[in-house]
């Protein structure tokens, strides 16, 4: 699923045509990056391409002033098409992206065990202080959200809460997990696993 695709096709539906430096605009006003995955500078590389997809098209070029000409565009047909068929898939698809993380976790590095309690304080430490730069951002672009978009930014802060939670679980089992790892008998190259009676 495509978040920026969908945000632009429906920013050119929702408020008409415009040039590129109005959509970045408009995405900075909306604070997209709070609450999406829309990195604003990728904006003008996705209206080419959507234009270059027949999904936008180029009505066009305006000069304000002594700034430079800019291309105007607008949503096409096939685009509001497309936009009507993102907005459903969007609100239906489901996602759940594996954590590199759990793959660190579950290949434990056995000369480092000693030092796996700090280095997940240390994780629980980072995703702490992004909760809370999470919060504070949210609370600073309330004023300007819609009743949906305050409350689409929340989700972010409850994701986050749930992995400190889960996060401080894991802390709980360590002590268990290290056990585990130290006496686990690893199997050699060819996949063989040594006989603990054999010298």
């Amino acid at each position: 699923m495509s978040s920026i695709r969908f945000f632009i096709l429906d920013a050119f539906a929702r408020y008409g045509e415009m040039h590129g430096h109005q959509l970045r605009l408009q995405a900075e006003q909306e604070r997209v990056h709070l609450w999406t995955d829309i990195s604003v500078g990728a904006l003008y590389g996705a209206i080419k391409r959507l234009t270059t997809d027949g999904l936008l098209a180029e009505v066009r070029v305006e000069r304000d002033g002594n700034f430079p000409e800019r291309q105007i565009y607008a949503i096409t047909d096939a685009g509001r098409r497309v936009l009507r068929d993102l907005h459903l898939a969007t609100l239906l698809a489901v996602s759940r992206r594996p954590d590199p993380f759990d793959l660190a976790v579950a290949r434990l590095d056995r000369e480092r065990l000693d030092d796996l309690p700090r280095t997940i304080q240390m994780r629980l430490d980072a995703l702490e202080h992004l909760l809370t730069t999470t919060t504070a951002e949210n609370d600073r672009a309330r004023p300007w959200l819609s009743v949906a978009e305050e409350f689409v930014i929340t989700h972010g802060e409850h994701r986050l809460r749930s992995e400190i939670d889960w996060v401080r679980s894991l802390q709980g089992k360590l002590p268990e997990i290290i056990a585990d790892e130290r006496a686990r008998v690893v199997p050699d190259r060819a996949g063989v696993v040594p006989d603990p009676a054999s010298p």
